[in-house]
């Protein structure tokens, strides 16, 4: 369940309702350049100096589209979730809207999660920020918490920055340059910009910047990613932020080389995009060590026979047997809880203090089975 203050604060992002109507498939386009002003106010101008920095202790913990194990994904809420959770990043996709404006959400099309099909007054295939925003998020998956459903908007890039920002703490953000080829083709920005230009504008707009571990990175974290190899090296050119390589199932075709994922990460390949990243993220059925690992989810469906379907074997054998460096997770406070009970650092502060707060949950975790 949300707490209390987080819907209150979920409570001031919700639009009105949209009308009801019907549309099967979209794409996002773009012609024009939008100024359109975003629901989510942006950052304070409030110094965070004094905010928690973040920890490099132990692998990341990556929120997978927010907590969208409980949330609708790349939602405001399912994002202020994770990091009251304990995230270490908050992860998103970056498509663009009809007139411009970055926006957060994974899919081309609308229907698997929002209400477009009960938007009748939608004729047209693409969408302005304005009309994305009359849309209502829901959850991808049946056998997800359906609760949540309709109550909260697609956010823009800009907004999403703003939730990282003004985080209690610092949270890194972990942006992926989403489809850049399909967006190129169909978008034109004046001046002959494209996509990956846009997309490192806004991140420059908001003091994002600096190589891995470097003070002004760990200032304002930041990990740049796609499956795009030739967009990472296109903006490895505007911005020197870490960047990372991300590897799908090993047959598919990437989508702007013409090759497939087992042929671009061969020993030559790699030898040469790794002047341009810091590290490559892999489904995680690509079974091998390396460093931001996808996606981990709890339910059954996910889990692999040889973990027991067990959650925590999974994060275990991940972290302390392969040694990775991070986790995309749905769940973010499962991967929280995993790193809080079996980290050395917890270990070693465990005092009569510590017991009484262990008692004590364990005591509301009987409670809540009870009758």
């Amino acid at each position: 369940m949300l707490s209390l203050s987080l819907i209150n604060r979920i409570n001031k992002l919700l639009g009105t309702t949209a009308n009801a109507g019907y549309v099967l498939l979209i794409y996002l386009s773009l012609i024009l350049v939008s100024t359109a002003r975003p629901i989510y106010p942006l950052p304070s101008k409030t110094s965070n100096g004094s905010r928690q920095p973040l920890q490099t202790s132990r692998p990341y913990n990556i929120a997978h589209r927010g907590s969208n194990g409980e949330i609708p994904e790349e939602t405001a809420a399912a994002y202020m979730r994770a990091i009251e959770e304990g995230t270490d990043f908050i992860e998103t996709d970056i498509l663009s809207s009809k007139d411009g404006v970055l926006i957060c959400f994974h899919d081309v099309t609308l229907d698997d999660t929002t209400d477009i099909a009960e938007h009748k007054e939608f004729t047209n295939l693409d969408f302005t920020l304005e009309e994305l925003k009359t849309l209502r998020v829901k959850q991808r998956y049946a056998f997800r918490d359906q609760q949540y459903n309709g109550k909260f908007s697609i956010i823009t890039f800009e907004e999403f920055i703003s939730i990282a920002l003004d985080a209690p703490r610092v949270v890194g953000i972990y942006p992926e340059m989403k489809n850049p080829v399909f967006i190129n083709q169909h978008v034109k920005w004046p001046g002959g910009k494209r996509f990956e230009d846009k997309f490192v504008e806004t991140l420059k707009k908001y003091g994002y910047t600096g190589s891995y571990m470097s003070k002004d990175w760990l200032k304002q974290p930041v990990f740049i990613q796609s499956f795009a190899p030739t967009s990472l090296v296109y903006a490895s050119d505007l911005i020197d932020s870490p960047k990372i390589f991300l590897i799908d199932d090993v047959t598919i075709p990437t989508q702007d080389t013409n090759q497939s994922y087992w042929e671009i990460t061969s020993d030559a390949y790699l030898d040469y995009i790794k002047d341009y990243v810091v590290g490559i993220g892999p489904w995680k059925d690509t079974v091998v060590p390396v460093v931001h690992p996808y996606t981990y989810r709890n339910e059954e469906m996910f889990l692999h026979f040889n973990f027991h379907q067990d959650p925590y074997e999974e994060y275990d054998y991940w972290i302390n047997k392969i040694g990775v460096d991070g986790l995309f997770t749905d769940f973010t406070g499962s991967l929280h809880n995993f790193q809080e009970w079996t980290s050395p650092l917890s270990k070693n502060n465990i005092g009569d203090d510590s017991a009484t707060k262990l008692l004590n949950k364990i005591a509301s975790l009987v409670a809540s089975y009870k009758n």
